[in-house]
């Protein structure tokens, strides 16, 4: 008889490399990601072959019931340099009122991209700590997240925190990485853990950084225990939809 492969336990947060606290974990990933600002865009599409692009669309795609309201509250955790977020504010109506998609990213580098790059008025980019949301309670419809959740130093107090800001019937959105099982991890394996990490750090002249991205995925949830980790914070409906040999997926739940 086979055996099923052995779940991996769920790690607290995001670790760089040994801390011992939460907060210098996250001291430390915000000066990973202020270095790697000025080349974070061009890499991201490289490393990603563009699909990083059609991800983002897509994520806006599914939440577009939400993002056609125009009184609908929307905020963008862990923006980094904001194309999920303008993903978002593309599928918003553009009449006067309407209310402004807003990002947030707890690096300053970052969000002067963002600006640069995205100054409608139809946009509030905010510096910020994912972990302590500057929103009421229940005040916001969609809270949404593309690669940056994996980054917090503690899942569950995120969800937590998502979970304390969402309206009931809100939703949010998390697209993140995923470490494939089976022969897909032969193939996402030898890029993702040899090449991504020698490409990235030599163009970026940042290889902890790129060292960290597969380590990071690596210790993340895997869609099971994510799913439930949704459920435990009391989310309901919660469902993991897979792309590019599940390399990568969208998770989606509901505020009871």
């Amino acid at each position: 008889m086979i055996s099923e492969p052995a779940t991996p336990p769920i790690n607290p947060g995001a670790r760089t490399a040994a801390e011992t606290t939460e907060a210098a974990a996250a001291a430390n990933v915000r000066t990973l990601f202020s270095n790697i600002a000025p080349t974070y865009d061009r890499l991201n599409h490289l490393l990603s072959f563009g699909l990083d692009r059609l991800w983002w669309r897509r994520t806006a795609q599914v939440f577009a019931p939400v993002l056609r309201k125009p009184e609908a509250r929307i905020v963008d955790l862990c923006c980094g340099t904001g194309d999920q977020t303008a993903a978002l504010l593309a599928v918003r109506p553009k009449t006067p009122g309407t209310e402004p998609v807003t990002g947030l990213d707890f690096s300053s580098e970052m969000l002067a991209r963002a600006r640069a790059k995205f100054p409608s008025s139809q946009v509030r980019w905010i510096e910020g700590d994912a972990m302590h949301l500057p929103f009421a309670d229940a005040s916001l419809d969609l809270v949404t997240a593309a690669f940056g959740f994996r980054n917090l130093s503690n899942y569950a107090a995120g969800l937590a925190e998502i979970y304390r800001v969402l309206r009931p019937g809100g939703q949010v959105g998390i697209l993140e990485a995923n470490q494939p099982t089976g022969l897909n991890a032969l193939i996402y394996n030898s890029y993702f853990h040899h090449i991504l990490p020698l490409v990235g750090g030599l163009f970026s002249g940042q290889r902890a950084a790129y060292r960290y991205l597969p380590a990071s995925v690596q210790r993340f949830p895997r869609p099971p225990q994510m799913l439930r980790m949704l459920s435990e914070a009391g989310f309901s409906d919660a469902g993991w939809d897979g792309y590019l040999l599940q390399a990568a997926g969208l998770y989606h739940a509901t505020r009871r």
